[in-house]
């Protein structure tokens, strides 16, 4: 069997496991032979791809990024893009096309099998938001940079008697805020799945401070919004496909902070540092366990599906049953998350 692998939309730590798992397995133990696609979806279509062997996965194993490149132009928007990609893949005989990526990268690899290609999706975002798998690989990493960046802040915090605001990713989902916020002894956290009282953040604060407690730490997903009429903020800019941007709600929040409290209020953006570097030791082995199990699921005839995590099993899930099903938090993590609130 011949294998194309791709990684698409925004880099993950992880990706560089997932691609030497593919390898190793489909290589050494199948008898299989890979190339990897250049750029995301843009290689398929453009037919830029390399070899892929042991050896060129040799010591990818804890580097952050993707040897493959990526990017967020995916096929489906492209004039013609997916039907350029199955006639690549049928040009270079390739049998099956692994895509790892999140909702957008998975809907195309969707599109793509419904073309009549045959496609083996892996689910990687760091905002843990793809339905269908209890985690995606990148999001504990995620969690662990964003933990280990408030457990920095609380002593700056408490050496000034500061509020500190901590933005971090997520889009449309709070997945990181809320760990990262359990994890890091947050005093609030805000996220987009239910709207905030900027009011009753600034009580909550006040209280925690009249009880003696300062240098309290605000987790603020980037796409967290305020409940109707109790916080004006602008309209969001669209970005080049038309979606609305997030972020800067962090900033937002810390000023109305400082001015409804009089606490010295800052903010801290953690950004692109949460998606960079080197993996976790757990992603490392669940991407390893996703690489493996799409290999296998390719040469089980699957089309068409996902690997994902359900109670520590690696199963097998249709993509229709996935894509454009964005998981929010759930109601008794935010319930728990919400016991520790100032």
């Amino acid at each position: 069997m011949k294998l194309g692998v791709l990684t698409g939309g925004g880099d993950c730590p992880g990706l560089n496991a997932v691609i030497r798992a593919v390898v190793r397995r489909a290589v050494r133990e199948r008898g299989d032979e890979v190339v990897g696609f250049l750029g995301g979806w843009s290689g398929a279509v453009e037919d830029r791809f390399v070899p892929l062997d042991v050896e060129a996965t040799r010591g990818i194993l804890p580097r952050g990024g993707t040897i493959l490149g990526t990017s967020r132009t995916t096929a489906e928007l492209l004039d013609g893009g997916l039907e350029q990609v199955l006639d690549t893949a049928q040009r270079r005989g390739i049998d099956c096309l692994v895509v790892i990526g999140g909702d957008g990268t998975l809907g195309a690899a969707h599109q793509y099998a419904e073309l009549g290609g045959t496609v083996i999706g892996i689910p990687k975002t760091i905002d843990n938001d793809v339905a269908g798998t209890e985690h995606t690989f990148g999001f504990n990493t995620a969690v662990q940079i964003a933990t280990d960046l408030i457990d920095r802040l609380h002593t700056t915090a408490e050496s000034h008697d500061r509020v500190m605001v901590v933005e971090v990713m997520g889009r449309h989902v709070g997945h990181v805020a809320v760990h990262a916020g359990l994890a890091g002894g947050a005093a609030a956290t805000l996220i987009p799945e239910e709207p905030f009282d900027i009011g009753e953040v600034c009580e909550r604060l006040v209280r925690r401070h009249e009880r003696g407690r300062w240098a309290s730490i605000v987790v603020v997903a980037e796409g967290a919004r305020p409940a109707p009429g109790t916080l004006e903020i602008p309209e969001p800019e669209l970005d080049v496909w038309g979606r609305p941007r997030v972020g800067g709600i962090g900033a937002l929040v810390a000023d109305e902070i400082a001015d409804r409290t009089g606490f010295e209020t800052r903010v801290t953006v953690l950004g692109h540092v949460q998606r960079g570097g080197t993996p976790t030791a757990y992603d490392r082995v669940l991407c390893s366990r996703f690489g493996v199990a799409a290999v296998d699921a390719a040469h089980d005839g699957h089309s068409d599906h996902m690997v994902a995590l359900r109670s520590d099993r690696i199963e097998v899930v249709p993509l229709a049953e996935v894509v454009g099903q964005e998981k929010g938090v759930t109601p008794d993590l935010w319930d728990a998350a919400r016991s520790f609130f100032a």
